[in-house]
């Protein structure tokens, strides 16, 4: 059966971006200026974003001229710049093609909000997102054929994690409100069910899988994890946490090192290999308010969070158990959004994450924008902000695809894809 709504491709609008390095104009000038389709603007100055405790710093950060990568290259190969400068140039240039970035498509889908998104692992231009209702769509905007798209069984379906087969990317994993983790094709065939609750009480709620050790982990909204192997044989299932377990994640460079977050206030660090109960936790990081998320960086060398209130976490391996930086950050939990959660980009030490501008926010500004806020992973600080004035609503879910350079955001029912401007003139 069709859905209500299929996928659509609508023209491309402008959007207010707004780096940090440039001196704020009056809040009041914003949403005039946004109702006016301004291309570009400076944002009002928020100290409050400003003031993370990281190693003293402070203040906005000022991003310097963009140097030659290929000089830089250059001055490496002669023994006369480290390789992390050459990482620090490379990111800076990425951040000044930030200032081109666009809408480059958008769809709708979905009759319900997407809840869930995730990239192909191989091809950039392909993106897998599933709503509420249980839908799942696979769309190439790359190509103008229709997207691929499975009907859900609609209330109680919402798809909570979703993940590709790395050994078969025509096959997806999904956890999900029905009750089930279940590995599934495009066609719409289920073909193996991991965990299955067989009560309306229990769903699960995360999802993540690792190839090298061929494993699939999975928890419920009671505080449980179960862990498997990709042939489905359940190697154990406990209860982690006090209440829901709202994301797991496989650390990428070592899997058998498993980070699990939950609504109980706290993000828990586990070697898969030492698991004998609740308590053979490695390390507890308590937190102030419920934990949407905990991801790994994609060196596997520190730990994202974010919260369900204000905050933002960075953590590092030489020392879990303690923040490396604490980003305020307004995110506050709405029981009819999708929860936001902050992500690392692939192959920079960058932060991106959904705003909802809260009143009770310290730095808050009156007529504030629902922006997409790009931070630097090292100092905290807020690098620029994404925005379009026809897709103003708030972006939950924003992730990057493989090659960091496209994207795609989760705002409600839309799915939005961003690019370069001369990447939409080619197309």
């Amino acid at each position: 059966m069709a859905p209500k709504k299929r996928p659509e491709t609508q023209k491309t609008s402008e959007i207010v971006l707004r780096p940090r390095n440039k001196r704020s104009r009056s809040p009041r000038e914003l949403e005039p200026e946004a109702k006016k389709l301004c291309a570009k603007g400076s944002g009002p100055s928020r100290r409050g974003d400003s003031d993370c405790l990281w190693a003293g710093l402070a203040g906005p950060q000022i991003l310097p001229p963009c140097r030659s990568i290929v000089r830089t290259l250059h001055q490496h190969k002669l023994g006369r710049a480290s390789w992390p400068s050459v990482q620090q140039g490379l990111q800076q240039s990425f951040l000044h093609t930030l200032d081109s970035y666009r809408i480059l498509q958008k769809a709708a889908p979905f009759d319900r909000r997407a809840t869930s998104l995730a990239w192909h692992p191989t091809h950039p231009s392909t993106v897998a997102v599933g709503s509420k209702g249980g839908d799942i769509m696979l769309w190439n905007f790359g190509i103008k054929d229709k997207p691929t798209f499975i009907k859900g069984i609609g209330a109680g379906g919402s798809i909570t994690g979703l993940k590709f087969n790395p050994l078969n990317t025509n096959q997806f994993y999904a956890s999900s409100m029905e009750g089930t983790t279940r590995l599934q094709d495009f066609k719409g065939n289920i073909l193996r069910v991991f965990a299955s609750s067989d009560t309306i009480n229990i769903w699960f709620c995360s999802l993540d899988v690792s190839t090298s050790s061929r494993m699939v982990v999975t928890g419920d909204n009671v505080g449980n994890v179960i862990l498997l192997n990709m042939d489905g044989k359940e190697l154990w299932n406990l209860r982690m946490h006090k209440k829901k377990v709202t994301h797991v994640a496989l650390n990428p460079c070592c899997d058998w090192f498993l980070a699990t977050a939950s609504v109980d206030q706290t993000v828990k660090i586990w070697d898969l290999r030492q698991v004998r109960g609740k308590a053979s936790f490695l390390y507890s990081l308590p937190h102030r308010h419920p934990v949407n998320a905990a991801c790994f960086s994609p060196d596997g060398a520190r730990l994202l969070t974010t919260d369900q209130k204000s905050e933002i976490r960075v953590y590092s391996a030489s020392q879990w158990d303690c923040p490396l930086g604490l980003i305020p950050h307004p995110h506050r939990h709405f029981q009819h959004l999708t929860p936001i959660k902050a992500a690392w980009h692939p192959r920079y030490n960058l932060i991106v994450v959904g705003r909802y501008p809260d009143p009770n926010f310290k730095s808050c500004t009156p007529y504030e924008l629902r922006t997409i806020d790009v931070f630097d992973g090292n100092s905290g600080k807020m690098m620029c902000q994404l925005y379009d004035p026809e897709s103003s609503g708030i972006s939950s879910l924003n992730e990057f695809n493989p090659m960091g350079d496209t994207l795609a955001s989760a705002m409600g029912y839309h799915i939005l894809i961003w690019s370069q401007e001369e990447a939409r003139t080619r197309k």
